[in-house]
């Protein structure tokens, strides 16, 4: 089984603390992310949790902060309990999140990794770009201080 990485960037008017900001603090997430609830102490290690609901059914998705710098490196591992695969080491998947700051305006780089197939990976792709689209759309009209 050949494994697919998949790469997305999104340009955000606005500077990396408010984008790390928005990254972490888990009411703003719940703002553009679905209503999902992100749960961690953003420490190297840490468990991290999300939970919430999508049509109507419940759900509890989790992994392990792997790398962490603050204000512009966070990459975690990922098992989602939407994807009634069993909870085991190769089903997770490694997400990176990679800040990149010029003159006020921060590129958020995407990178997730053991993508099932292409037709995942562009799902994958389209989720981040809304979900993020909704991030980016709050810090450019000043929702994020």
């Amino acid at each position: 089984m050949t494994s697919i990485t998949l790469n997305t960037s999104i340009i955000i008017n606005a500077p990396a603390h408010l984008v790390w900001k928005a990254l972490t603090d888990e009411e703003i997430v719940k703002k553009y992310f679905f209503g999902t609830h992100q749960q961690s102490n953003w420490q190297k290690g840490s468990d991290i949790i999300w939970t919430g609901a999508w049509e109507g059914k419940t759900y509890r998705d989790h992994g392990k902060i792997l790398d962490i710098v603050p204000g512009s490196r966070l990459q975690y591992s990922y098992w989602s309990s939407m994807s009634n695969l069993p909870d085991i080491p190769e089903n997770y998947q490694n997400v990176t999140y990679d800040l990149s700051e010029t003159d006020g305006v921060t590129t958020l780089h995407i990178t997730q990794d053991n993508v099932k197939d292409e037709a995942a990976k562009e799902h994958s792709e389209s989720n981040w770009q809304y979900i993020f689209g909704e991030m980016k759309r709050m810090l450019e009209n000043g929702d994020v201080e």
